[in-house]
């Protein structure tokens, strides 16, 4: 048995990211004040077109994209720009995660389009003040 992800599986973990994404930054615009209102609005507008652009591909695949929650649980209170940065941080993580399955597929198109939002999730991770990694997205669990 493989333990390979296939790409329609990992197209759909990358789209309920998305989904979580777009969800939790409407927490961090709202709970960030003006410090970081813009920060948060681009950033969620970034996530929405990767949304979008991954429910193209479903469909492309003829699949019915995962659809998103009605809500989202939090991992820890929000309540200011301090853990509204905090929460940024820990979603561009999950994204990270997400796209790291992608550029794990066989199909050359898909590992190209996951390596570029792992790396731009890890960036936008790190401006929030997120930690980097040598391979953003992986468990670093030791042996």
């Amino acid at each position: 048995m493989s333990n390979t992800i296939t790409p329609a599986k990992a197209l759909q973990a990358a789209l309920a990211a998305e989904h979580a994404a777009v969800y939790g930054y409407g927490v961090v615009g709202a709970r960030g004040g003006d410090r970081y209102a813009h920060a948060a609005d681009h950033d969620w507008k970034v996530h929405r077109a990767h949304r979008d652009q991954l429910i193209a591909l479903i469909r492309q695949r003829r699949l019915n994209p995962v659809g998103a929650k009605a809500a989202y649980a939090l991992p820890f209170d929000v309540t200011g720009p301090k853990t509204a940065a905090r929460l940024a941080a820990h979603i561009e993580d999950g994204v990270a995660a997400a796209y790291l399955q992608l550029v794990g597929v066989p199909e050359a198109s898909l590992r190209a389009l996951g390596a570029r939002l792992l790396r731009d999730a890890t960036v936008r991770g790190a401006r929030w003040g997120g930690s980097t990694a040598a391979f953003p997205g992986m468990d670093s669990g030791g042996s």
